[in-house]
């Protein structure tokens, strides 16, 4: 069998869903409360995109598919901003548990931050390991970094798989990668200097000028953030210099500027033929909040050696 049926529920751009295209997987609805992450989406997938709160969904029309992917959104349990067990953001994974126990997909995937392992000292990963086995699906969670699977990142992300229970799969994990590693020289070091309007020009805050932001062209990029204010500098800007501690500076010798969206885009591994719509601001927003596109190949060919050595039939 080929071309798996696919549903993503949090899709954003697509990341997620672009490598799984890749590795013959087929979308064929999906669903973000982003307006010009929808239009990007649309703009190289032929699914149906529902631009709209999960929550007012009516869960009928979502088509059941071999495999349900949803990044549901991972501010609440992020390492780097207030880690509440009751924020609402947390909740949305519950949207989603819904429409897997209704739907019962063959698969699902679910990625987030690092920080869902320890928020709540561990009962939140427990929480959502126990309400996906209730649904019916033996459930395996994994720890892994993008810069292990070719991504030319250090990202690290908590990737969560459920296999329905009649399908007997009692172990998964991704296998290490084998291939080639990508530093910055080799993702970015042929893209034509960047533009301008291609660059955030926003103010360095205090918080910005706390940690060194800098890595040189024969190593990989800190994580590309969601925020353009926050997104790290072009290896080719002058190395910062520490002054004391949660203080530094930029180099004199040369332009210090931040990453492009088009440079962030492809240190996420997205083709460079996607076209991002929405303001600069936006633009960031999407690539920082994507599941990088080789480190989602991956994660879709592990799956899919399962799919095809499983005896399963429907």
């Amino acid at each position: 069998m080929s071309n798996y049926t696919v549903t993503s529920l949090f899709c954003g751009a697509g990341g997620l869903d672009l490598g799984f295209e890749q590795a013959g997987f087929k979308t064929i609805w999906a669903n973000d409360i982003d307006a010009d992450a929808c239009k990007t989406f649309k703009k190289w997938s032929n699914a149906e995109v529902v631009c709209e709160n999960i929550s007012k969904v009516d869960l009928s029309t979502i088509p059941v598919t071999d495999i349900m992917l949803g990044g549901f959104p991972c501010q609440g349990f992020s390492l780097s901003g207030p880690r509440k067990i009751d924020d609402s953001r947390n909740s949305l994974y519950k949207h989603y548990v819904e429409v897997v126990k209704k739907n019962k997909p063959k698969i699902f995937i679910g990625e987030n931050v690092k920080g869902i392992l320890t928020m709540g000292n561990g009962s939140i990963i427990e929480a959502i390991i126990e309400e996906f086995s209730e649904c019916g699906y033996n459930v395996f969670y994994q720890l892994v970094n993008a810069k292990n699977y070719g991504v030319p990142q250090d990202r690290e992300r908590v990737i969560i798989v459920g296999f329905r229970k009649d399908l007997n799969i009692n172990e998964f994990s991704i296998p290490q990668y084998l291939g080639k590693s990508c530093n910055l020289k080799d993702a970015i070091g042929d893209l034509p200097s960047a533009k301008p309007n291609e660059v955030c020009n926003a103010p360095f805050s205090s918080r910005y000028m706390s940690r060194n932001r800098k890595r040189n062209w024969d190593e990989v990029s800190y994580t590309i953030p969601a925020m353009a204010k926050q997104v790290t500098l072009y290896p080719g800007s002058p190395d910062m210099i520490k002054k004391d501690k949660d203080l530094w500076e930029f180099g004199k010798t040369g332009v210090t500027r931040r990453l492009s969206w088009k440079e962030a885009a492809a240190i996420q591994t997205f083709p460079r033929e996607i076209e991002f719509f929405g303001n600069l601001t936006e633009i960031y927003k999407q690539i920082g909040n994507a599941v990088p596109v080789k480190l989602a190949y991956h994660v879709a060919k592990a799956i899919k050696a399962v799919l095809e050595n499983n005896k399963y039939h429907d």
